[in-house]
């Protein structure tokens, strides 16, 4: 399948109020997940026909693509997908770190039975797509899982900061080749301790464990790329 028909498989998919918002959410699934690959360009002539629509909506899905960090603007030449670097990788995880944390912290200071419902059938949904394969299944319910945390913490400004770093990061998780990436029962550990501390209330233990766990996969995606450790975990 090419990129065009990728595009107009996702343009087909969803239900977007706006033909803007399909625009966005077509153009950024296929960024995120490798479809349009790091350094593509973007013209907005040649995305409006497999999205089936005006360059108008594909050029605002740009722009709100651009202030996510997933395209860039380049002189002269247009549009392209955001170039994945080892210097971009570490921005992403330094923000957060400091984010993320503090989201967790908030959380367990207030975490309900139903938040803790919420995020082990995520965590639930994760271990079981990973066995299977699917792959696609097992991201969506790994950010279902972080999200779940994150929102018990109830700040729409972490929210809404987490959001877009949390999208430029998938990028490179995503790259890695299957060989590369974590062991499920490793991650699986991981997860659960992070959920333990919010159950138990531990705002210190919640925000360390995500910090490691963030570090951990922030440096192995670093060494697959021919980089160093970049960050060092807290215990």
């Amino acid at each position: 399948m090419t990129a065009g028909d990728h595009l107009a498989e996702l343009a087909s998919i969803g239900h977007h109020r706006t033909l803007a918002e399909r625009a966005f959410a077509a153009l950024h699934e296929a960024i995120v997940t490798g479809k349009l690959a790091p350094g593509e360009r973007l013209p907005i002539e040649e995305l409006a026909g497999p999205l089936q629509m005006s360059p108008m909506p594909v050029r605002e899905a740009l722009r709100r693509l651009h202030a996510a960090g997933l395209v860039e603007n380049v002189a002269h030449r247009g549009a392209r997908v955001t170039e994945l670097s080892i210097e971009d990788l570490r921005e992403v995880y330094e923000a957060r770190l400091e984010l993320e944390p503090l989201a967790v912290r908030h959380a367990a200071e207030r975490f309900t039975d139903e938040d803790a419902h919420t995020a082990a059938a995520a965590l639930d949904r994760h271990v079981r797509a990973y066995r299977r394969g699917d792959v696609n299944e097992t991201f969506t319910a790994h950010t279902d899982f972080h999200f779940a945390l994150y929102r018990a913490g109830g700040s729409r400004w972490l929210l809404r900061l987490i959001t877009p770093l949390w999208e430029s990061s998938q990028r490179y998780r995503m790259s890695l080749p299957t060989r590369y990436r974590r062991a499920l029962e490793e991650r699986r550990s991981e997860h659960e301790r992070i959920l333990r501390a919010c159950v138990d209330r531990s705002p210190d233990d919640a925000a360390r464990e995500l910090h490691d766990h963030l570090v951990i996969t922030a440096n192995r995606v670093s060494s697959r790329m021919g980089g160093g450790d970049l960050f060092e975990r807290w215990r």
